[in-house]
C-alpha cells in the first residue's frame, strides 16, 4: 500500500447555498482541508460563491439541482412537471416519488440541466470540469440518461458515482437513512454502463455517505479511506487492472462543511433546510480542519487535488 499513490479530491458540496456556507467552505479550503467545490447555481449566494472561488483560486464544478428550490430556466419557472403546487422543485423524496409515478418530463429535465450549465458558465466564465447531482438525482432512472447526454454535449468529463465501499458495514446509520443510501447505491450500479457509454469518467472510489454530518470524525474518514484503498487493491489482483499498473488510485470524499444557515437567509429559493441550519455542518468543518487529518494524508502518500488534476 505504501507504494500506492492516492489522489484525493475533497469536494465541498452546496457552495452558493448561503453566505455562511460559503464562508465555511472557503475557511476549509484555506486550511487545506478541501480541494474542490460543487456549486449550486440556483443557490441564493451563488454569485458571492463564484467571487470567492475566483479570489482564492478554488477549483469549482457544478452541483446540478433538480430537487431543491427554483429552476434556473425561465420557461420552467411557471409551468413545469419539475414543480410542486407551491412552484418549487419536488424535494429530495418528492422528486423520486414523482419520477417513479412517471410524472416528470425528461425534456424539461434536460432543459433545466442545460440552463444550469449555461448559468455556471455565465457566472464563472468557463464550463464545469465536473458535474454531479444535488441529493444524488443524477443517478436516478431516466434522469441518468439525460444527465449523461448533457455532459457529453458540453464535453464535461467527470462526474460522481456514489457507490461507497463498506457502506453495508456502517451500523451507526439509522435504518431510514440506510434505506435511502442503499437506494442511491442501487441506482448508481445501474448508472455505470450509461455513463461509461457516454465516455464520462469518475474517481475509482467514492466516500461520503458514511461520514456525513454527525457521523464524521477523523477516524471515520481514515478508516473509510483505508478500507476503500484495501478493497480496490485486493480487487485489483489481476495485472490487467489499470489503477494498479499506474499505481495511482483516485478517491472523491464528499463533504458538507459550513457555518449553520440562519433563516430566512439561504437556500435555493424557499429558505434553508434543516441540515443547513444544524450544527452538523459546523461539526464537519471542525473535523476536516483537524491537523491530524492532514498529517495522515501525508503519511499515506495521499495528495489532495481537484478533477482538473486527474
Amino acid at each position: 500500500l505504501r507504494m500506492l499513490q492516492v489522489k484525493l479530491i475533497v469536494t465541498g458540496d452546496d457552495f452558493g447555498y448561503c453566505p455562511r456556507r460559503n464562508q465555511g467552505i472557503v475557511d476549509c479550503f484555506l486550511a487545506g482541508a478541501i480541494s474542490n467545490v460543487s456549486l449550486l447555481v440556483n443557490g441564493s449566494a451563488a454569485a458571492d460563491a463564484v467571487k470567492l472561488a475566483r479570489r482564492y483560486n478554488i477549483p469549482i464544478g457544478l452541483h446540478a439541482n433538480l430537487s431543491e428550490g427554483s429552476p434556473v430556466c425561465e420557461v420552467l419557472k411557471t409551468n413545469s412537471s419539475l414543480l410542486n403546487q407551491d412552484g418549487f422543485f419536488h424535494g429530495k423524496m418528492g422528486f423520486r416519488t414523482a419520477l417513479s409515478k412517471g410524472l416528470l418530463n425528461m425534456s424539461e429535465v434536460k432543459q433545466e440541466l442545460k440552463a444550469q450549465v449555461e448559468r455556471f458558465r455565465e457566472l464563472t466564465g468557463h464550463l464545469p470540469p465536473h458535474m454531479d447531482g444535488h441529493q444524488h438525482v443524477h443517478v436516478l432512472p431516466e434522469v441518468r440518461h439525460v444527465f449523461a447526454e448533457v455532459l457529453e454535449e458540453y464535453g464535461i468529463k467527470y462526474t460522481r458515482v456514489p457507490i461507497e465501499p463498506g457502506l453495508h458495514n456502517c451500523d451507526w446509520i439509522p435504518p431510514s437513512l440506510m434505506d435511502f443510501y442503499l437506494g442511491v447505491e442501487e441506482d448508481s450500479f445501474n448508472t455505470v454502463d450509461v455513463f461509461t457509454k457516454h465516455g464520462i469518467r469518475w474517481p475509482d472510489i467514492y466516500i461520503g455517505l458514511s461520514t456525513m454530518g454527525k457521523n464524521m470524525s477523523v477516524s471515520s474518514i481514515w478508516s473509510a479511506i483505508d478500507s476503500a484503498i484495501l478493497e480496490v487493491t485486493s480487487k485489483a489482483a489481476s495485472p490487467a487492472h489499470p489503477a494498479l499498473q499506474s499505481r495511482t488510485v483516485t478517491i472523491e470524499l464528499m463533504v458538507h462543511p459550513g457555518y449553520p444557515s440562519v433563516p430566512p437567509v439561504g437556500g435555493c429559493g424557499e429558505g434553508p433546510d434543516d441540515f443547513s441550519q444544524s450544527w452538523e455542518r459546523l461539526h464537519e468543518l471542525q473535523t476536516l480542519i483537524q491537523p491530524e487529518l492532514q498529517s495522515h494524508y501525508k503519511s499515506r502518500n495521499i495528495q489532495l487535488c481537484s478533477f482538473k488534476d486527474l
